[in-house]
């Protein structure tokens, strides 16, 4: 395994520091060099989470009230934050799909009243990334880029997401949440035994 210029330039790099391997033909003289680290943050936009709506999604969280209610998010491009769009209460996911813009991204948490088939009601807070076709890269990149933070901000697991608003029924979301309920019978049927 002999040291070609190329592959001993990149060995040193791994050397010095794991993700900050010098890529070939990457750095001119006078010039930063060019790292895999530099290139994926100058490429993906991670925006921040509002203050005010960290606040609103916690308290959203531990809402006692029993019907449907949605809180929609928009990015602030000029501010790169992630704001609040609108809160809705007593909707429908049916309702909720004509709520959303057609062309543009939006991030929807959404506490769904759910009548499983053996009779028993959850509340599971959904996390649904809105992502339609026709959008402008540059937003989809934005918002796609961001959706982890607000994931984790929100501190939720259930995650979907849409590419058109049509596709946001009650159906549609049953479906969704279903995988989960069946899931987690499979797991306690296991730990029966």
């Amino acid at each position: 395994m002999g040291g070609g210029g190329g592959h001993s330039a990149w060995r040193r790099g791994r050397k010095g520091g794991g993700r900050s391997a010098i890529l070939k033909g990457a750095r001119r003289e006078g010039e930063e060099p060019l790292t895999a680290g530099r290139k994926m943050s100058e490429s993906l936009v991670v925006c921040d989470v509002a203050e005010d709506l960290v606040e609103k999604l916690r308290k959203f969280r531990f809402r006692k009230e029993t019907n449907n209610a949605a809180i929609i998010m928009k990015i602030d491009k000029d501010k790169r934050l992630v704001v609040l769009d609108e809160e809705l209460e007593g909707i429908s996911p049916d309702e909720l799909k004509d709520e959303l813009p057609e062309r543009q991204p939006r991030f929807i948490v959404y506490s769904y009243k759910y009548q499983h088939d053996d009779g028993r009601v959850s509340y599971p807070l959904c996390f649904i990334f809105s992502s339609p076709v026709g959008c402008k890269p540059e937003q989809q990149m934005m918002y796609a880029g961001s959706k982890n933070k607000l994931v984790q901000t929100a501190e939720l697991t259930k995650v979907f997401e849409i590419r058109n608003t049509e596709d946001l029924t009650e159906e549609w979301l049953r479906e969704k949440l279903g995988f989960f309920t069946n899931v987690n019978f499979c797991v306690s049927e296991v730990f029966m035994y």
